[in-house]
């Protein structure tokens, strides 16, 4: 039954949702975006500075047998180029290069300093050394790749070499045998048996003797290139780390990562209302409408029948009228006539002040007789919206002057001037009336209104801070709950709402406001007013009690003619209305004068209706 159905849908979503959230606590992500940064620019002045300097070596097959590369090797050719690249690390290397750089470290401290690369698809290593000096950096890529190129030529030239003394030994076995067969060979007769055989053993003698002359000759005219340094190291110019740009960017991220969770977390924590979702997920209260954000609720007056802001409150009616069911063949509004709503805030403040007024208002638009009835006492005045404002009646008397039996309830009905249709029971002025709203004048005062109206609107107190709510909302025959967002908390809420239904009242559901703000001036206005109501009250609490009055027969209110209106720039002299004294004991009245300056004004105010001072 919201109103606002897909504005909340719009609102409510995953999305916009997080994003409000963080809007709502920006504060809190911002502080702790800043503390990431702050953190991130004092880790990067603790780090100690890192220069990085590399070189690139071309290796370069030996030819020798010693470069074959292994079947499931990562680089593809005739050199493994994975095994040097550990090469480059090892003690061995390490050793040579602490030599050249004659460095203090040992070789496993400067090997551990060392990162090499193997570039895809190349025979290149990329040897990189790191250090918090520049020029050491430098240093150190060229040594390693130098001693690793030495050490490479060395180990090929210590085989090379090898290889040929095997050679040599076998080539002097081979002579040596063959200078015995041929010894054999010239002791024999030509008719020897054993002749062909020694023959033989000298043939194979000679072709094993020539193979291995020729592979000796090629190890002896092998040339070893072991491999080139193709890009020598270069003196860094800047330190690779600390990196400040990435150490900020990954202190704001961070920051940012804790300041939407703090965030989270702050707004589980939180008990207010936040958004209209809240009611039906965690109080398990139905809204009937939610004003949006952009729609500022007015202190000074009711929301015009075809804003934005008189829209949704006709949409607000239409919702009671459906709410409450009708009998079978009856007219709807037959069937709501003589009903009362009774409308209470879960919180102190003006949220029920506005939607009561405003609802009333939607009512006395359809042409039906309403009456709007203020049951707040004076000692709350300062915690509500002035009705007398927003519908230009008089503050006394009113609800309270009526319950202590000062006035009529006829005379404390007001018309509205602007809101045909629409009459007003203010809260009055009478300061002793507490407990009266428990009352059975009470009781006997919404039964007369029931009899003269066909919709009552009460505004009733809020039920966090008296039991006056309670005790209306037995008297009516349904019940909405006014909630203000960033206010009012969820258990206020569900207190108020487990009020009026442990009565038996139907609870329609809750209208949302968006949080009021009073202008300091409006502030100011309002004290004026309550200093004027408090004057008012010592003169009517010296009056006496009111003639009993005789039983009228049930029928509508019916206002009388309005006054003419002053000139434009005039000046209205209004005065409390005469009661003849009961005794010579009783002192005389004293009349309060009042001067009310009206401007006519020929444009509408922002809502519509006539701007008056």
């Amino acid at each position: 039954m919201d109103a606002n159905r897909q504005l909340s849908a719009e609102i409510d979503s995953p999305g916009v949702d997080l994003l409000g959230m963080a809007r709502r606590h920006w504060w809190l992500v911002l502080l702790l975006v800043g503390a990431g940064l702050l953190g991130a620019v004092q880790f990067t002045g603790m780090q100690t500075k890192v220069y990085e300097s590399a070189t690139s070596v071309l290796v370069s097959p030996l030819g020798n047998g010693q470069d074959a590369n292994s079947t499931s090797g990562r680089t593809k050719g005739d050199i493994n180029l994975d095994n040097e690249a550990q090469l480059v690390t090892s003690t061995t290397v390490a050793a040579g290069a602490r030599e050249l750089m004659r460095a203090a470290e040992t070789p496993d401290e400067l090997a551990r300093k060392v990162r090499v690369e193997v570039p895809p698809n190349t025979t290149f290593l990329v040897i990189t050394y790191s250090s918090s000096d520049a020029r050491v950096a430098q240093a150190g890529s060229h040594a390693f790749a130098e001693a690793y190129l030495r050490n490479r030529e060395e180990s090929a030239k210590t085989e090379v070499a090898g290889r040929i003394a095997i050679l040599q030994d076998k080539l002097n076995q081979l002579n040596a045998n063959l200078l015995q067969i041929n010894n054999r060979l010239a002791n024999l007769r030509p008719t020897d048996p054993n002749r062909p055989n020694l023959e033989s053993q000298r043939t194979t003698a000679t072709s094993q003797i020539n193979t291995l002359a020729g592979q000796l000759n090629q190890l002896l005219t092998t040339t070893v290139n072991a491999g080139k340094i193709t890009r020598d190291a270069e003196l860094p110019s800047r330190p690779v780390k600390p990196n400040r740009l990435l150490n900020l960017a990954s202190g704001a991220m961070l920051g940012l990562l804790l300041g939407v969770g703090a965030a989270l977390l702050r707004e589980r924590l939180d008990q207010r209302v936040r958004r209209p979702s809240d009611l039906p997920r965690r109080v398990d209260v139905t809204v009937l409408a939610a004003v949006p954000g952009r729609v500022k609720p007015r202190l000074d007056d009711v929301f015009a029948p075809f804003g934005a802001g008189g829209r949704i409150f006709n949409r607000l009616r239409n919702e009671v009228l459906a709410s409450i069911p009708a009998p079978l063949g009856a007219d709807v509004r037959v069937a709501l006539a003589g009903q009362v709503v009774v409308v209470a805030g879960a919180s102190r403040g003006a949220a029920s002040t506005v939607v009561a007024a405003n609802l009333a208002a939607a009512f006395a638009r359809t042409g039906a007789e309403t009456v709007l009835v203020c049951a707040h006492l004076p000692d709350s005045l300062v915690d509500t919206a002035s009705v007398n404002k927003m519908l230009g009646v008089r503050s006394v008397p009113g609800l309270s002057d009526v319950l202590a039996g000062r006035f009529s309830l006829s005379s404390a009905t007001q018309r509205a001037p602007r809101h045909p249709n629409l009459s007003v029971v203010t809260t009055g002025g009478t300061a002793s009336a507490g407990g009266l709203l428990q009352s059975q004048a009470l009781r006997d005062t919404l039964a007369t209104l029931r009899e003269r109206a066909a919709y009552v609107v009460v505004e009733a107190p809020s039920t966090s801070t008296s039991a006056d709510a309670q005790s209306l909302a037995s008297l009516a025959d349904a019940a909405i709950v006014a909630v203000e967002l960033r206010r009012t908390r969820n258990t206020e809420v569900a207190d108020a709402a487990d009020q009026l239904r442990r009565v038996g009242t139907p609870l329609l559901g809750a209208v949302v406001l968006p949080r009021l703000a009073v202008t300091r001036g409006g502030e100011e206005r309002d004290a004026q007013e309550v200093t004027i109501a408090d004057d008012m009250t010592a003169v009517l609490e010296k009056l006496p009690p009111k003639e009993p009055e005789e039983p009228v027969a049930p029928k509508r209110i019916r206002t009388a003619p309005a006054a003419p209106a002053a000139p434009a720039g005039g000046t209205a002299t209004a005065t409390a209305p005469k009661v003849t004294q009961a005794s010579p004991s009783v002192p005389k009245r004293q009349t309060r004068t009042i001067s009310v300056t009206r401007v006519n004004a020929d444009t509408a105010g922002e809502n519509g209706a006539d701007k008056r001072r």
